[in-house]
């Protein structure tokens, strides 16, 4: 073993020299012949660099809107929330249309004297305030309910003095309030109100009661002493 190490160092003496073999890394399954130069006939490589925001368009008309889908099945019923609060009064309303609203109203006097009879007499009067629609049957002495609802009547008169004064405001053929005074020496003004719920095609009037004393209303052809009135306070719901 001696003799071939020192052999070896002779021959490379005698070899001419030569470049030295390079050395690449590789590993044990890489081919055996050395890789080519990795740097050689490569063309190096380019990257372009776009700028998206100088290639941005302007924004395209809206698309049209697409066929609705199919509605799906209905989730179940959700729980009830919480009240909120309660919210701000909001302005009034415009009026509703005039040929709507539900009026009615009448108010007419008596110029004549009336005595008793032995009948009952219904008031007629001769002498018209205000009688919307006619509502007011001048000829019967009556008013006729064509709007149904809560009505406010009054009934005013004049007695006559040293005579007795009895009327009945009448609803149909039911009497309702009594007007009624005393004889006594001098004459006064008196007065009845009330208020009915009335139906349609009814009937309120002012009757005079039959003869069993004497019973007189008073009034002259000057002033106008006797009256009656009523009008609307609520139309029924």
């Amino acid at each position: 073993m001696l003799g071939v190490f020192l052999l070896l160092p002779l021959v490379a003496s005698v070899l001419p020299p030569s470049r030295p073999t390079p050395r690449y890394c590789r590993r044990c399954c890489d081919h055996l012949d050395p890789p080519l130069n990795p740097t050689a006939n490569q063309t190096p490589e380019i990257r372009t660099i776009i700028n998206m925001t100088i290639l941005k368009g302007e924004k395209g008309d809206r698309g049209d809107r697409g066929t609705p889908g199919k509605a799906g099945v209905d989730g179940p019923t959700g729980f009830t929330g919480v009240s909120g609060p309660k919210g701000s009064k909001g302005d009034t309303g415009t009026p509703g249309d005039p040929c709507k609203t539900q009026q009615s109203s009448f108010s007419v006097g008596r110029r004549k004297a009336l005595h008793s009879a032995d009948y009952y007499q219904a008031l007629i009067f001769d002498t018209v305030f205000v009688n919307l629609d006619e509502h007011f049957n001048m000829f019967k002495g009556k008013f006729y309910c064509f709007v149904p609802g809560v009505y406010f009547f009054n009934v005013n008169i004049h007695t006559w003095n040293f005579k007795e004064t009895y009327l009945h405001l009448m609803l149909n053929d039911r009497q309702q309030v009594i007007l009624y005074a005393q004889p006594s020496e001098r004459s006064i003004m008196q007065s009845q109100s009330v208020m009915l719920a009335l139906e349609l095609n009814d009937e309120v009037w002012v009757r005079l009661y039959k003869r069993e004393r004497d019973n007189a209303i008073y009034s002259d052809n000057v002033d106008v002493y006797v009256t009656f009135n009523g009008h609307l306070v609520a139309p029924k719901v």
